[in-house]
């Protein structure tokens, strides 16, 4: 697990590090040592911890003036025993939807597993958003991980699945990626989510 790199492809755009906005700004990172893990794996030291054992994250691009952000996740996803959702949407999410920011791209390849505990943060999170014609979107979920959140209904907060499914997000620029994923989501209310109800 400590081979897996957050993306950095984008760090000439865009540092989470060195913007004052920023949840993480100010954080120093040490190349050579390893002390952070999930369970008893160490992870690469560029994953910014946010209060979850299991559960990292990386915020790969802001754009304040068209209100989206790009995250990366990795790990174990766990509200049931972690209520890794409640330190995602304080410490993370609200830091940035009071800095204006209402689309939220999450993109969960890494993200090996979820446990559900109920829906209330996604629903508080979808109605801040939604206040400001905003949205929350998961990309490149395992259908695994997929299922149990489809199961916990966290469909109804944030969008995923289906064509999100599939999206080569490491081929674009990060406003490349803003523009798919909004044309996704808004196209004449089209639905990219199976429908399994």
């Amino acid at each position: 697990m400590h081979d897996i790199e957050p993306h950095y492809r984008w760090r000439d755009r865009y540092i989470a590090s060195e913007d004052k906005q920023n949840p993480f700004f100010g954080r120093t990172y040490d190349e050579f040592m390893f002390t952070q893990k999930i369970y008893n794996y160490y992870i690469h030291p560029q994953w910014d911890n946010f209060g979850s054992a299991t559960l990292y994250i990386k915020i790969l691009f802001v754009d304040y003036e068209k209100s989206f952000a790009i995250f990366e996740m990795m790990g174990e996803w766990n509200d049931a025993i972690q209520n890794d959702i409640m330190f995602l949407k304080r410490d993370v999410a609200d830091e940035l939807t009071q800095k204006g920011i209402s689309k939220f791209i999450i993109i969960c390849e890494n993200v090996l597993n979820f446990h559900g505990s109920d829906e209330l943060y996604y629903e508080e999170w979808f109605e801040d958003v939604n206040e400001e014609s905003g949205w929350i979107c998961f990309l490149n979920l395992f259908d695994h991980v997929e299922q149990e959140m489809r199961d916990m209904r966290i469909h109804h907060y944030a969008s995923f699945g289906g064509y999100l499914n599939g999206v080569n997000w490491r081929t674009l620029a990060p406003k490349g990626v803003f523009k798919l994923v909004e044309q996704m989501l808004s196209e004449e209310n089209r639905k990219y989510l199976p429908i399994d109800e």
